[in-house]
C-alpha cells in the first residue's frame, strides 16, 4: 500500500493538513517503516471519512473538527510507540534499546517499573566485577558456614569463597539474569497482547 495525501481546495486547510501529517511522521519516525505507514494511513482515513460526512462545513472547519477529535499525535501515539519500541527491543536483546523502551512504558503500569528496576539492578553485578579488579576485599563472603555478604568486606573472620572465580561467576550471573529478565518481559508482552 501507498500513502496518498488528501488534496484541499482551501490553501489554509491544505497547510493545516500537511502540518498535521508531518507531525505524525515526526512522532512515528522511530517506528519501523511498515508501522509508520499503517499509522499514517489510519489517521488519513479518519480525516478523509470525517471530511466526507461534513459537507455543510468549510474544508478548514471540517478538517479542524477532525483533527480535534483525533487529538495530538504526541499524546495519542505515545502508548503505541512505547509498545512497538518494547516489542522491537525484546526481539533484539539490546540492553540500551530495552531500557529506552521501558522508560517509554513506565506510565503504562507497575510491571514496567519493576522490569526497569530489575534491569538497573544488573548494574550491581557489573559494578562488583570492576570493584574486584581494583580491590581484593570485594567478593562473596561466608562466616560460620553461612552466607554473609556479596561485595566489600574487611575482616579476618570472613572467608571469601570464590577467590579468582568471582569475576567469571558474577559475569555469568549477570548474563543469565539479563537473559531471564528479557525472556520474562517478552513473555509478559506475549500474554498481554
Amino acid at each position: 500500500m501507498k500513502f496518498k495525501e488528501i488534496k484541499f481546495e482551501d490553501i489554509n486547510a491544505q497547510r493545516v493538513y500537511e502540518n498535521y501529517i508531518n507531525n505524525i511522521k515526526n512522532v512515528t519516525k522511530q517506528l519501523e517503516k511498515s508501522d509508520r505507514l499503517e499509522v499514517l494511513m489510519e489517521f488519513n482515513s479518519h480525516i478523509y471519512e470525517s471530511l466526507q460526512s461534513k459537507k455543510d462545513k468549510s474544508e478548514l472547519a471540517a478538517l479542524l473538527d477532525s483533527i480535534d477529535k483525533l487529538g495530538s499525535p504526541e499524546k495519542v501515539l505515545k502508548p503505541l510507540i512505547a509498545e512497538k519500541s518494547l516489542e522491537k527491543a525484546t526481539k533484539s536483546f539490546n540492553p540500551l534499546e530495552i531500557l529506552k523502551a521501558l522508560l517509554l512504558n513506565i506510565g503504562n503500569g507497575l510491571s514496567y517499573i519493576v522490569f526497569f528496576l530489575l534491569y538497573l539492578s544488573l548494574g550491581t553485578f557489573l559494578f562488583l566485577i570492576f570493584a574486584k579488579l581494583f580491590n581484593n576485599n570485594v567478593g562473596m563472603y561466608y562466616r560460620d558456614n553461612k552466607f554473609q555478604a556479596l561485595g566489600y568486606v574487611k575482616g579476618a573472620e570472613y572467608y571469601e569463597v570464590l577467590g579468582n572465580m568471582f569475576i567469571p561467576t558474577m559475569l555469568m550471573v549477570a548474563i543469565g539474569l539479563y537473559i531471564l529478565i528479557t525472556s520474562l518481559l517478552k513473555l509478559k508482552k506475549a500474554i498481554v497482547t
